[in-house]
């Protein structure tokens, strides 16, 4: 992508007058006086998704149980419904996806069911950066089977701490690995890692590997079944806006519909006879055999108005404005913040193809930096070691909030604002 930015305000102005995404900013809750930068933790309230909420709510109140099957959009199906809307960013079909679950427990029921160590092959390949919720369901689910973590869990390692390199993922893709789990985009550094190439590499060693997309769906546009990857999950609350504990989503490729899923609960069942309350399981030849519980309709209700916002948006444009907003920042910092006294670092690969939606700004005094940004009515995150992430979000976010933060940045550093914080951090940052 070819952008030509200056440091001036004025440019950051011109480029907020010429977005064509703006107008979706006045559909979401901002909190006034706030430049909100943590959309790849929990993203914002939108006034679509606060709609659909009271809607159902009012349905609860006046129909009751009858909601099932005579709300606008009957309850019994809700979750297909919702996955077959998200379908539409993940390149899927349909009936490929369902929000069910939360992230781990999706994580632990496709793994129980692709998992079947046989002979030879015992081996996951998992990487050390991926979030720690994978890991500690990949040990468990290798402890499942008897097996030992330590010989049948291979963590591909980062040479920098930051990326991974796809062509060492693909040298350890031999004829003892069975399963393959790798995030879409890394949660620290925001690298966005080659996902045809893994997924064909992997089916050339007879590998099933799928993906955990949380950091990537809602930002970036998928083609999973293009890609051929077997199965992802990802949760609904950070891109997708689905708001906090919102319902996360399962995608399997139709190929895979007759495999019979290794945790079981009653909504998986066939839907048209769930409720003859059969005890032998029959599930559903679609992503809803992967149900396990009824699904949350409140905590649902959100997620049909922050996609129908989401589609009206496009995810193709999307895209093109967060590559735009995360390379603008990147050349901030670069230009404004890289040398004396400043020292800041990039630490988000440069080049579009390998981006997702955040970036990653390294500094020795990261933690107390991000406390003085939060008193300036910024909010980012932080992350250890020494990790400032900033998640410009196209639909709610500005280029000129881009460039406030690096002013403040550069006034944080000039006046030494951090030093009034302590070292030590909080419970949750």
């Amino acid at each position: 992508m070819e952008n030509t930015f200056d440091s001036s305000e004025e440019c950051a102005l011109r480029m907020d007058r010429e977005d064509p995404l703006a107008r979706f900013r006045d559909q979401f809750y901002i909190p006034e006086g706030i430049i909100y930068m943590d959309g790849n933790s929990l993203g914002l309230l939108s006034k679509d998704a606060e709609s659909v909420v009271n809607r159902v709510l009012n349905e609860w109140k006046q129909l009751v149980i009858r909601g099932w099957l005579e709300a606008q959009q009957p309850w019994f199906y809700f979750a297909e419904r919702l996955g077959a809307m998200a379908s539409q960013f993940v390149g899927a079909s349909p009936n490929e996806v369902i929000a069910t679950g939360t992230t781990t427990i999706n994580i632990h029921s496709l793994v129980s069911t692709f998992y079947q160590p046989a002979d030879m092959r015992t081996r996951i390949i998992a990487d050390e950066l991926n979030f720690p919720t994978d890991i500690y369901a990949l040990r468990s689910q290798v402890m499942l089977k008897n097996l030992d973590p330590a010989k049948h869990l291979i963590l591909v390692q980062s040479s920098d701490g930051r990326t991974l390199h796809e062509d060492t993922i693909a040298k350890q893709m031999d004829e003892r690995v069975v399963l393959a789990l790798l995030p879409s985009v890394l949660y620290r550094s925001g690298q966005l890692l080659d996902i045809p190439y893994l997924t064909r590499k992997a089916h050339e060693h007879g590998i099933i590997i799928g993906f955990d997309c949380s950091h990537s769906v809602g930002a970036i546009p998928h083609y999973l079944d293009d890609w051929d990857v077997d199965f992802a999950m990802w949760c609904s609350y950070k891109y997708m806006n689905g708001g906090p504990g919102a319902p996360a989503f399962l995608y399997i490729n139709r190929r895979h519909f007759e495999r019979m899923p290794m945790l079981t609960g009653w909504f998986g069942y066939v839907k048209n006879k769930q409720f003859d309350m059969l005890i032998d399981f029959e599930h559903e030849k679609s992503a809803g055999g992967w149900q396990i519980s009824s699904p949350s309709i409140l905590s649902s209700a959100a997620l049909e108005g922050s996609l129908s916002l989401l589609l009206d948006a496009g995810i193709k444009r999307i895209r093109v404005k967060s590559l735009k907003m995360t390379s603008y920042l990147m050349f901030l910092i670069d230009k404004m913040l890289s040398h004396e006294p400043y020292n800041f670092r990039i630490g988000t690969p440069s080049e579009d193809h390998r981006r997702g939606g955040h970036v990653a700004i390294e500094h020795k005094e990261a933690w107390r930096i991000c406390e003085a940004l939060k008193t300036a009515s910024v909010i980012p995150d932080f992350r250890l070691p020494d990790i400032l992430r900033f998640a410009p979000v196209a639909l709610y976010n500005t280029y000129h909030e881009l460039w406030q933060i690096v002013h403040l940045l550069k006034d944080i550093i000039d006046h030494k604002k951090y030093e009034q914080f302590s070292p030590t951090r909080k419970e949750i940052s």
